[in-house]
């Protein structure tokens, strides 16, 4: 256990759906490095993660992103899981919180499918970026410069391609944060 982010508030938004191991394992390793963690939702109550294509656990909301301030957090992270990044790329207020994030230079970390709401915002173009190979031809489209790498840091956009690529991407998120 670390403090070495003390201090530091971090957003996990997600919409049912999610890929339950990108929401707790980056939540797990920001915790454990001394960061708070939110989870946020196009709803309150409680939100169902996903292992890959079979429904998983429920997890508590603790603000719907209407309600929550970005004020708030010093960093977003994005989980994949199609169904998740699909329904919050068309969520009006997850794509005002992330395009706030990018105008406030704070850390945005997507994994996997996390990546397509910011094709949707425009916050790929000239950005060197990776993703589930999938997303490929959607992030290139938008402008990004794809990579197949485990984890790729381009200025304050993490990203990642998939669950095994958890450990690295959590290691540069942690780093971003520090």
């Amino acid at each position: 256990m670390s403090n070495a982010l003390q201090g530091k508030h971090v957003a996990i938004l997600v919409t049912d759906g999610f890929e339950q191991v990108e929401l707790t394992s980056p939540r797990d390793a920001l915790k454990a490095a001394g960061a708070s963690v939110d989870i946020l939702a196009d709803k309150s109550g409680k939100v169902e993660g996903w292992n890959h294509d079979k429904p998983a656990d429920s997890f508590t909301v603790d603000k719907t992103f209407e309600n929550a301030s970005l004020a708030d957090y010093d960093a977003i992270v994005l989980p994949g899981g199609v169904f998740n990044s699909d329904n919050i790329r068309m969520d009006t207020h997850a794509q005002s919180l992330v395009l706030e994030a990018a105008g406030s230079g704070k850390p945005i970390a997507v994994i996997c499918h996390g990546g397509w709401i910011l094709a949707s915002t425009d916050l790929v173009r000239g950005k060197t970026m990776t993703s589930f190979p999938s997303l490929k031809d959607d992030l290139t489209n938008a402008g990004a410069d794809w990579v197949d790498q485990e984890v790729v840091v381009d200025g304050e956009l993490i990203s990642s391609r998939t669950p095994e690529d958890l450990p690295a991407f959590n290691k540069a998120l942690v780093a971003a944060l520090s």
